[in-house]
């Protein structure tokens, strides 16, 4: 039952899908518009220095280790992974400043200077993570959602309160911590889940058992050694890559998906899997009849961040940084108000800086540092090279004094990537770095889905789907696609 099959796009969703589709026995191509695989974990290579330009968290190593167990394989046949040790540092303050420690019982011991009783109260908060982990990925995640009855049956009434789906982060944290600093910890990673802790279901206190129990990781080499690995397995079950083509057009024929259009040629295929961005894939790529979700559904959508990236080569060490820092001095909350009810640049912004070359000698040259800054931005708003020039000396300014380092002063490389490179690299909507925000009414069954239901043998991929953004769970809306193709077209 081989089927010559097209995938748009080689982010994660699109290489993860094209090994398990070889790996059927498919005849499977990927199609990517820019010069490497990754999407937006491609790697930005200058003078020695090596960047990330995406993904750098490493976590849920169960669910990366689970893919390749597919296949017969283990992540260390392809790249070694290191459990970092502090996981981060937090910037509180200039002189508030916390190491959360790789060790369980090290973090309830801070937990306990933190807030009275705060190692008691964490106990909970992570009995009820674990467990909505656990229920999430043995019933919910590696799941197609067709139905609303899908997502509200038996098991959703029974478990539905336990996971606590209808409450919010903000006030399901407060419940069991008073103490600000105490709640963002166990919140920060809301950011990279592109939402709002006010926003943000409580069911994704999960997490915090993510974060704390299965801990942080980092593949040597970078998020790219990651990339080559599952684009070699690909490779290895007969997948093949074209890089540097656009696709401009997806043929429908009585219905069906029977093509793609491309930049350069015309291709045939049995079943088309789009791993692009979503809302370009059913704007520009497909004809308005055949569109599921046409501009006017993305409209009301809450779009999760964009971001302003600042990748610097630094000839020097920064001493009073880790491989992941996150600086929380300013009000977040505003933070958030700025990026979802007020667009705009935010005045006085939470960021994250990764200094990769920490832990990795082979991602810039000896005594040399990388030093990667996001900055979360609303999505959609003007961008410039003017608007960049003046935010990165804003933002730089405020770093050199909390780190007490003058970084502009050892810049040997320098990158920013923005709105409107997201949407000439990605043809990301808005600009997003990340997609759809996870809101209640954007979570499971919500979201967009694995299937069109206006074109057959037309699919996606990726964050935009069940179960949403971040690198392993893209892997499982890879497994779901090719669950459904299998019982649809065989093996």
């Amino acid at each position: 039952m081989s089927k010559k099959i097209i995938i748009i796009g080689s982010g994660f969703g699109g290489l993860s899908t094209a090994a398990f589709l070889a790996a059927d026995g498919h005849d499977v191509k990927v199609i990517e518009k820019n010069d490497q695989p990754g999407g937006r974990a491609m790697v930005w290579e200058k003078n020695g220095f090596r960047f990330d330009m995406g993904p750098s968290w490493y976590t849920m190593p169960d669910i990366v280790e689970k893919f390749f167990n597919e296949f017969g394989k283990s992540a260390k046949d392809y790249y070694e992974i290191k459990r970092l040790d502090p996981s981060y540092r937090v910037f509180f303050a200039r002189d508030d400043i916390v190491d959360l420690p790789g060790s369980l019982e090290e973090i309830y011991e801070l937990f306990d200077e933190i807030e009275e009783d705060g190692a008691k109260k964490l106990k909970k908060f992570l009995d009820q993570a674990k467990y909505q982990y656990e229920v999430s990925v043995e019933s919910f995640l590696y799941k197609e959602y067709r139905s609303i009855w899908d997502m509200f049956n038996l098991k959703m009434l029974l478990e539905g309160s336990k996971l606590h789906v209808f409450d919010n982060m903000d006030s399901f944290a407060k419940r069991f911590f008073k103490n600000e600093r105490a709640r963002k910890l166990l919140q920060y990673t809301l950011v990279f889940l592109g939402g709002a802790p006010k926003k943000t279901p409580a069911l994704y206190a999960l997490m915090a058992y993510i974060d704390y129990q299965l801990g942080i990781w980092y593949p040597m080499g970078g998020m790219t050694s990651m990339v080559k690995a599952i684009e070699s397995l690909a490779k290895k079950h007969g997948a093949s890559f074209s890089y540097n083509e656009s696709v401009e057009k997806i043929i429908v024929k009585n219905g069906k998906a029977c093509g793609v259009l491309t930049n350069k040629k015309e291709y045939e295929a049995d079943i088309v899997i789009s791993n692009a961005d979503y809302a370009h894939t059913e704007i520009n790529l497909l004809e308005e009849k055949y569109q599921k979700y046409k501009k006017s559904y993305w409209e009301k959508r809450t779009i999760a961040p964009s971001a302003f990236l600042l990748y610097l080569g630094l000839d020097k060490q920064i001493p009073n940084l880790k491989h992941h820092n996150l600086f929380l001095h300013n009000d977040w909350v505003e933070h958030f108000n700025v990026i979802f009810d007020k667009p705009d640049w935010p005045d006085k912004p939470s960021y994250y800086i990764n200094c990769s070359s920490k832990t990795d000698p082979s991602v810039a040259p000896e005594g040399k540092e990388t030093f990667f800054l996001l900055v979360p931005i609303a999505a959609g708003i003007k961008d410039s090279p003017e608007i960049r020039k003046e935010y990165s000396d804003k933002i730089l300014s405020d770093i050199e004094k909390l780190v007490d380092f003058p970084i502009r002063e050892h810049i040997e490389v320098s990158r920013s990537v923005s709105i409107d490179d997201y949407k000439s690299l990605y043809n990301a909507y808005q600009g997003t770095a990340l997609g759809l925000s996870h809101t209640l009414m954007q979570t499971a069954f919500f979201r967009p889905k694995h299937r069109s239901t206006k074109v057959e043998n037309l699919f996606y991929t990726g964050q935009y789907t069940h179960p949403g953004i971040g690198m392993p769970v893209t892997l499982i809306s890879s497994q779901i696609v090719r669950d459904i193709i299998r019982k649809e077209y065989g093996k």
